[in-house]
């Protein structure tokens, strides 16, 4: 699901020695600084984790393996922003090559951070919801591949459609479509994924706050906070994305052209969004994951 999108950064970026156009400072500047933001808070805080491993000495060797994973498709994530911030700013000048390679492995960090957070909560809830440790027999490498193979696979579509174009001397790396019916399809494929995937994690931490509230032991206000602020978080930074997607294919179905140009223009901001995810999960999962521990041992 995922995803987030190249496409959204990359897309109404100027080319160098233009001047920008006049909704530059909206679509352009205020979708720079946040992924700049992104960058120098998450970077950090992803590596860190990696290496500090905070709390992981509780954790199973199956969510630890997991933990690891989201930490790594963050920060695979997160990397290339400076370069993004770049072309956001001047222009892209890298090549067809480049534009494929760069939004498809994004694409499939994005896929893979967001399944693998739908993994752990899916692993949480048979945890403490069901009172089973199953889940933690699976192959941690065969799940690992499974994952990656998933995200490699929704991935495939905007390696697809990626385009360089040139439009009134602005050169821009965004998805371009062969016809109206393959853009509602690839739109309607991330937006189902996506509306899936948070389903599943809603589901998941919803029964374990449950689960929690019942017990005496569990009426932890900390530990309700976290969980809380998982849920929100994964909603409030990805629910804006996956709504504008379903916009774009009702203006396309209705052919509503104030419609379509409301989604261009709101396209580079909201996606900016979505890397605020992948700068936020180290701090959530990191601390949220020892007291989660701690519910799953007194269960």
């Amino acid at each position: 699901m995922e995803q987030l999108n190249s496409s959204l950064v990359l897309s109404n970026i100027s080319s160098p020695g233009h001047p920008p156009p006049a909704s530059w400072d909206s679509r352009g500047l205020v979708p720079s600084v946040v992924l700049s933001v992104c960058f120098l808070l998450g970077v950090p805080g992803n590596i860190a984790v990696i290496v500090l491993k905070p709390n992981w000495q509780h954790l199973s060797s199956l969510s630890q393996t997991l933990m690891l994973n989201l930490t790594i498709s963050d920060l695979l994530c997160l990397l290339p922003l400076p370069l993004l911030i770049y072309t956001l700013l001047h222009g892209w000048t890298f090549g067809l090559a480049a534009c494929k390679l760069l939004t498809y492995v994004m694409y499939c960090s994005i896929y893979s951070s967001v399944l693998t957070v739908t993994v752990l909560s899916v692993q949480r809830f048979v945890q403490v919801v069901k009172l089973q440790k199953r889940f933690d027999q699976v192959g941690k490498r065969r799940l690992l591949v499974l994952l990656w193979l998933a995200a490699m696979i929704l991935s495939i579509p905007s390696l697809v459609v990626q385009r360089v174009n040139t439009d009134q001397q602005w050169t821009k790396c965004e998805s371009q479509y062969s016809s109206q019916t393959q853009e509602v399809a690839v739109l309607l494929v991330k937006s189902l994924s996506g509306f899936l995937f948070m389903s599943v994690v809603a589901f998941s931490y919803i029964s374990l706050y449950i689960k929690v509230n019942q017990g005496a032991l569990f009426n932890n206000p900390q530990t309700t906070r976290l969980v809380t602020s998982i849920i929100v978080t994964f909603f409030v930074l990805f629910m804006p994305y996956r709504i504008l997607n379903l916009l774009r294919v009702v203006a396309i179905l209705l052919k509503n052209e104030g419609l379509r140009k409301f989604c261009k223009y709101s396209f580079n901001i909201v996606g900016s969004l979505t890397f605020v995810n992948s700068c936020l999960n180290p701090l959530l999962y990191a601390f949220a994951s020892r007291n989660i521990c701690t519910v799953c041992q007194k269960t």
